[in-house]
């Protein structure tokens, strides 16, 4: 499969090249950036094409890669979809419902395959735990803390515009969602959302399974306190989400593999675009519960298609 990068920024440059660049069943035929010189020095690095515009790109290769900010990548991935490209999109798929509906669409629309890379999802470690734990079922409850330092240390992400508007809720809850769905269920209603310090937001999530959880996620936590734990509760006792040895690189691989086998059997992957919008979805109603039941969900935070 021929497969090109859009997307030149720190994700793109420690995750997503060096991922498609080592894939043995990829060949990655290029780089597009919303700056040239970006684009040129990365392309440079692994020595395939930079491209100066998408299109040109599109029509060269069989899927792309998007490191692109959320409202960016919604247009560029319904454009590629529309190309018949397969999409190995990030997450948030977008930062509204509309945008990540308009991806489902073209891709229902055009049968490319797509995944959705969220991080812990594609972990062996993780991952084994999460089908574990949904065969086990019997959950009362479940705590997830996704913590990050991304504005009190040194990151290389805490320059990004749409990290500084729209804070942890749409950078570490989708993680977080990515590990508590699978096992607990969908989310029928945001019961609670309030704000903490900083861009800090506390969740209180009715699941469809009858279990309940509670989710605190920040961008802005001391550094020694950084660290994501998910904890559950139920019939079989206590178990906790278990480290990962993977990196984010061999992660993506294995996200690229799940691509590879999309679009070869034309099943689509528990982490496809529609599980994008379901998490833009329910992110979309917590937001509306932190600003009062505005525009973006119900103001009784029932989370609807």
């Amino acid at each position: 499969m021929r497969i090109g990068l859009l997307g030149t920024g720190p994700w793109a440059r420690a995750a997503y090249a060096p991922a498609l660049a080592g894939h043995p069943g990829l060949d990655f035929a290029g780089v597009w950036g919303r700056r040239a010189d970006a684009a040129t020095a990365l392309a440079g690095r692994y020595g395939v094409r930079a491209y100066g515009e998408v299109d040109a790109l599109l029509a060269d290769v069989d899927a792309v890669a998007v490191a692109l900010p959320p409202s960016v990548q919604a247009e560029l991935a319904v454009r590629a979809a529309r190309a018949g490209r397969h999409l190995l999109l990030d997450k948030p798929l977008a930062l509204g419902v509309a945008e990540a509906r308009a991806v489902v669409q073209a891709v229902e629309r055009t049968g490319v395959a797509s995944v959705v890379f969220f991080t812990t999802r594609f972990q062996r470690e993780p991952e084994a735990w999460m089908a574990e734990q949904a065969c086990r079922g019997g959950w009362f409850t479940a705590q997830a803390q996704w913590l990050g330092a991304v504005f009190t240390g040194d990151s290389p992400f805490a320059a990004s515009p749409w990290r500084r508007e729209k804070g942890a809720l749409w950078d570490v809850g989708p993680h977080a969602l990515s590990v508590l769905l699978p096992v607990l269920g969908d989310v029928r209603q945001v019961v609670a959302a309030v704000h903490g310090p900083a861009d800090t937001v506390h969740l209180v999530l009715d699941h469809t399974a009858g279990a309940s959880s509670t989710l605190t996620l920040s961008l802005s936590a001391p550094a020694a306190a950084a660290g994501a734990q998910v904890e559950l509760r139920g019939e079989s006792g206590v178990t906790l989400l278990p480290s990962s040895s993977e990196s984010a690189v061999a992660a993506l691989a294995r996200a690229t593999d799940a691509l590879l086998a999309a679009a070869a059997t034309g099943r689509p992957h528990a982490c496809d675009a529609a599980f994008g919008l379901r998490v833009t979805e329910i992110l979309a109603t917590a937001e509306a519960r932190l600003n009062g039941g505005g525009a973006g969900g119900a103001a009784d935070g029932r989370v609807r298609p």
